[in-house]
């Protein structure tokens, strides 16, 4: 609770001295399921909200999963399972992206919090194609990583309205997937999946959006299929779908 506070406080200092010159951006999606990874954690409906601050690459990003539904009473619902705090910074060399950070995992509603270091890449390939890698390692509870790469293709559709067509696939080490599922073996090739969204925006500064995504393993040793009711998590939620509202000021 103390680092929210704490992240709290910087954003607001962030966000309200002009000498920052910073931007901020607050989030709100409603989606049918929360699936982080490939692992179902509600297959049920959630709300996210987030609230990001930007300046001079200097970003700092709270969010949170506020579950509308229970998950096979391992959740009660109407509570905050999950709060993130992310503090990076991104730079660029010439047309390669680049970002490095740190994400601290809170879970108010009970479990122990982590942490993980992250850097990620990000390049234009040709028209509205672009591609990324992301490795993240646990430098807390599970000291082991995860990496993922993918692709993204955006395409404006009329004024103010574009479709965003994605694909990714994800890498884990054998802690991180025993750690997260009692039924991994081994890690390896972890998930796969597919986007399809579209943003449409109503102002400079207000833009709604709709999504949808399936996800699935590509091992199932590595990425069981979830038991819930023996405690076992892992993959249970295939189709997710979503709406988001954002307001940058």
């Amino acid at each position: 609770m103390k680092r929210m506070i704490l992240a709290m406080a910087l954003m607001g200092l962030l966000a309200s001295g002009t000498a920052w010159a910073a931007e901020a951006e607050a989030t709100l999606d409603l989606n049918s399921a929360y699936v982080w990874r490939g692992i179902t954690f509600n297959n049920g409906w959630v709300v996210q909200p987030g609230l990001d601050v930007t300046t001079g690459g200097f970003g700092i990003n709270v969010w949170g999963n506020f579950d509308l539904d229970d998950y096979n009473d391992t959740l009660d619902k109407n509570n905050f399972s999950e709060v993130d705090i992310t503090l990076s910074y991104s730079f660029a060399i010439e047309r390669l992206e680049i970002g490095v950070g740190l994400i601290e995992y809170l879970f108010p509603a009970g479990g122990a919090g982590t942490r993980e270091l992250f850097v990620g890449l990000g390049l234009p390939l040709f028209g509205g194609l672009s591609a990324a890698w992301n490795f993240y390692y646990d430098v807390d509870e599970v000291h082991s990583y995860y990496t993922e790469v993918s692709l993204a293709y955006v395409m404006a559709l009329m004024a103010g309205l574009e479709m965003e067509v994605g694909a990714k696939a994800g890498f884990a080490g054998k802690d991180f997937a025993l750690a997260y599922s009692a039924a991994a073996t081994d890690g390896g090739f972890y998930d796969y999946g597919f986007s399809l969204g579209l943003s449409y925006s109503v102002t400079d500064a207000l833009n709604l959006g709709a999504a949808v995504h399936y996800v699935n393993t590509l091992d199932k040793d590595v990425l069981p299929r979830a038991d819930i009711a023996n405690g076992i998590y892992g993959l249970d939620t295939e189709w997710v779908a979503g709406l988001t509202i954002s307001y940058s000021f």
